[in-house]
């Protein structure tokens, strides 16, 4: 069964959508099979991997609200061995569809439980909330990775997504684990950078990815071509960034492996 990983931080702006898509095509072009599952009703991850959300015929919202078979709903993407389960607007009345039902936390989990065989890693893109789609999300994964942008403010409202991945662990998913910290928009030039990456490891330490992600302009621009930065331009410093980040997850699971 694929490892099911959520990108979350309520915080916008964070660098979530560029992980999913970014560390999706680096698994990919490793030749991992992944699937993104896009949970944010923005549809970022959706459009910024080239697919027109007015054209999709069936997406994760009627998944979980009318119960479609998600192999209905999967795009292949132009880069091999990744594939999206994709969102559009309809996903904002979720939320209050799937309030009344039974197990409401855990309608995410059973849709993916159908296809996560098929792949090697699941990467969820979270919305900027801690709302039901987001607790479901973290119920379906066995873990979390947390960007963290290297700007001022950068470490608050943390405590209070931890917070809710504790209540999760208790209640709902006892294996979830923090995949790690991942630092986001670095500038080396910036002393502030410098100073918040510091205040992560002090506070973090071993759960901070070593791999840190570099502000790029590249990666800025690819998603409005509807492409990865590998595909748009595979020699940027995001590109290798997003490479890097990839090898070092895989060998943490291969880690992970020897240890069972």
């Amino acid at each position: 069964m694929g490892r099911i990983i959520a990108v979350a931080n309520q915080k916008g702006g964070v660098g979530k959508t560029t992980t999913v898509i970014n560390l999706a095509a680096s698994l990919a072009a490793l030749e991992k099979k992944v699937l993104i599952v896009d949970a944010d009703p923005q549809a970022n991850a959706t459009s910024g991997i080239g697919v027109d959300t007015r054209q999709i015929k069936c997406t994760i919202y009627d998944c979980l609200i009318d119960g479609h078979d998600p192999k209905e709903a999967l795009i292949s993407c132009e880069v091999e061995n990744l594939s999206l389960l994709p969102s559009n607007i309809d996903l904002v009345g979720a939320e209050i569809e799937m309030l009344d039902r039974p197990e409401r936390e855990k309608i995410l989990k059973g849709v993916l439980s159908k296809i996560s065989g098929n792949y090697d890693y699941v990467l969820i893109d979270c919305s900027p909330s801690l709302g039901l789609l987001t607790v479901n999300a973290l119920t379906a994964s066995h873990s979390v990775i947390i960007p963290v942008q290297c700007e001022y403010f950068a470490l608050e409202g943390l405590g209070k997504l931890l917070n809710t991945i504790k209540i999760i662990q208790n209640n709902l998913n006892k294996d979830l684990e923090i995949e790690g910290f991942l630092l986001t928009m670095y500038d080396s030039r910036l002393r502030l950078s410098n100073q918040v990456a510091e205040e992560v490891n002090k506070h973090f330490q071993q759960m901070v990815f070593k791999t840190i992600i570099q502000r790029n302009v590249k990666l800025s621009e690819a998603p409005s071509f509807g492409q990865p930065a590998i595909l748009y331009d595979a020699d940027s410093r995001g590109t290798v960034n997003y490479l890097n980040l990839a090898k070092e997850m895989i060998e943490k699971e291969e880690e992970r492996v020897k240890k069972v």
